[in-house]
């Protein structure tokens, strides 16, 4: 086994104090994005016991009036990279013609979106226990122009 060299053993000491300042840093201010460096809120952090659950899910409706499901086999688009950019869709709600053209490409021949809207539906809670009741919200609309 070889001896470690003064500049060898300095890099190391250096890139480890590099690494916990990170870590310091980012659990102080960090958030989830800047993960591992930041604190991973997600698991850390809970509801209250009678909040109620949010499932989002994608949706469209063609120009026959029908709903269609718009959930990654119809669009190829991940439903977490819609949760996880839902502030930009609520603040351009434009950006929702992306979700109907990589519909239009998977289903050539189905009729064309003309809506495409973003629904969070809220379960009901009650003592950490599912109530069987929920609340459909509609949180970001996208309408073709005619």
């Amino acid at each position: 086994m070889e001896t470690l060299t003064s500049h060898g053993h300095t890099a190391r000491l250096g890139a480890t104090a590099l690494g916990l300042a990170l870590l310091l840093a980012g659990t102080v201010g960090g958030v989830d994005d800047h993960f591992p460096f930041g604190p991973f809120r997600m698991y850390s952090t809970s509801e209250p016991a009678d909040a109620p659950a949010p499932d989002t899910r994608v949706e469209g409706m063609d120009r026959t009036g029908a709903v269609v499901a718009l959930g990654q086999d119809a669009t190829g688009i991940r439903r977490a990279e819609i949760e996880g950019q839902q502030d930009r869709y609520a603040a351009h709600p434009g950006r929702l013609r992306q979700v109907a053209e990589a519909y239009a490409e998977r289903h050539p021949g189905a009729p064309e979106l003309v809506e495409v809207r973003i629904v969070i539906r809220w379960y009901g809670i009650r003592q950490g226990r599912p109530t069987g009741t929920w609340t459909d919200e509609t949180a970001v609309r996208w309408q073709a122009s005619r």
